[in-house]
């Protein structure tokens, strides 16, 4: 292991060992152990009491988040005629339709979420290879698959994200930036675990949240009490 710099020195010294801190401590503590001289991100993990190899253990959704994510997403609608107007004025980055289609086709994807058509799936399906691992397919789940794609495009401007569990059973997700007040980052990650607790799985039994954990980029993890959530 690498000499720590004072900076994690620092840090260590302001989180206890094992111990596990409230919702509202964690957002505070969060800030003051973050020494990066950008605006880091803000993450939370969960850990879940699921398999995510049973397809009726799959949790997956997508949560607005009241201060939203801090992040200029960048948004790709491709859509029908009709619908350009709405899409335009809601924010989208891009709007259209084949142009675009031949531009991902040929290896384009600067973009940070593609909301589309049902009518148009079709078309888009071709793209799944190119799309696909880079985690922007549109997916009627995440709400990226609607006819109303001028207030799907809007949503995302202002905070909305889609997330599902990994093969390990942990959900992670950004849920702000550090330069958020505590009380953001607190409002942000009730909101996202609150919407974990209602997606809980009737076939998962014992204990569904195992373990939460917030953390900026390059920063020490967290450990958060879950039963705190229920305090705010």
């Amino acid at each position: 292991m690498g000499k720590l710099t004072k900076n994690q020195k620092l840090a260590l010294e302001k989180i206890e060992a094992g111990k596990s801190y409230s919702l509202k401590e964690a957002s505070a503590l969060v800030k003051e152990i973050t020494t990066t001289k950008f605006d880091a991100s803000v993450d939370i993990d969960v850990r879940l009491g699921v398999d995510p190899r049973k397809a009726n253990q799959m949790v997956r959704g997508v949560v607005s988040l009241p201060a939203g994510t801090g992040k200029s997403v960048r948004v790709l609608a491709l859509c029908t005629p009709d619908a350009e107007a709405d899409a335009k004025a809601a924010g989208a980055d891009y709007v259209g339709l084949d142009e675009y289609i031949e531009k991902i086709k040929g290896g384009w994807t600067d973009v940070d979420v593609i909301i589309t058509m049902p009518s148009i799936m079709g078309k888009i399906g071709a793209l799944g290879r190119v799309l696909g691992p880079r985690g922007l397919m549109p997916n009627p789940k995440s709400g990226t698959v609607t006819n109303e794609v001028g207030k799907a495009v809007k949503e995302v401007k202002q905070g909305k994200i889609d997330f599902k569990v990994d093969k390990s059973g942990i959900v992670h997700t950004s849920i702000g930036k550090v330069s958020f007040t505590a009380d953001q980052i607190m409002e942000n990650a009730k909101a996202f675990i609150d919407t974990l607790i209602k997606l809980k799985p009737t076939t998962s039994k014992g204990v569904y949240i195992k373990s939460i954990f917030l953390s900026s980029t390059m920063s020490l993890g967290i450990k958060i009490d879950p039963k705190s959530v229920d305090e705010i």
